[in-house]
């Protein structure tokens, strides 16, 4: 995730992050580059914890089962970027959409996905979306799976630590890479 967001900053393209986990201002804590940043919050007004004060670069959804929220808010975000700040190229992360299946049904999770999809590559952008397949049948990540065009995996290793793969960029899969 942050190797995502600090690459984008480094091309000084835009991101977009949707929170369905942590409160904004923990995302915000993380990432630096402020005027091109936004956080669309799906946790925060659930909670009944007081909004932070950021101008600008907050939006807020009631939860995460509001899917047309969360489309209308990252759409608002990436017309601010586009319209007042002249950020042509964006990124928009996920986080997460095995959150969005604990709200709604993999049926109403497909659709708002294949839309939000859409209009990412309506404006030739990168989408990241996270999701912990251990926790979905292998029907949901099945039919999640197609609306992507690759899937980085991650696993446990048998010595602890993490490897990763890509999946559908290529041919066949990439081999396994042990991180350090």
């Amino acid at each position: 995730m942050d190797v995502t967001v600090t690459e984008g900053f480094e091309n000084a393209e835009g991101t977009v992050y949707v929170t369905t986990n942590d409160p904004a201002d923990d995302v915000l804590d993380l990432y630096p580059e402020k005027d091109r940043f936004g956080v669309v919050d799906c946790v925060t007004e659930s909670q009944d914890v007081e909004e932070p004060d950021v101008s600008g670069n907050v939006t807020y959804v009631g939860s995460p089962s509001d899917m047309t929220g969360i489309g209308v808010r990252v759409s608002d975000l990436l017309g601010e970027f586009r319209d007042e700040r002249g950020i042509e190229r964006n990124r928009v992360l996920v986080d997460s959409v095995s959150t969005l299946l604990m709200y709604s049904n993999l049926e109403t999770v497909f659709r708002f996905l294949h839309v939000f999809t859409g209009r990412i590559r309506s404006i030739d952008g990168f989408g990241v979306f996270f999701l912990d397949s251990g926790m979905h049948e292998e029907k949901e990540y099945t039919t999640l799976r197609q609306l992507f065009d690759g899937v980085v995996e991650v696993e446990e290793g048998e010595d602890g630590t993490a490897r990763v793969r890509v999946v559908g960029l290529t041919e066949e899969p990439t081999d396994w890479v042990t991180l350090d």
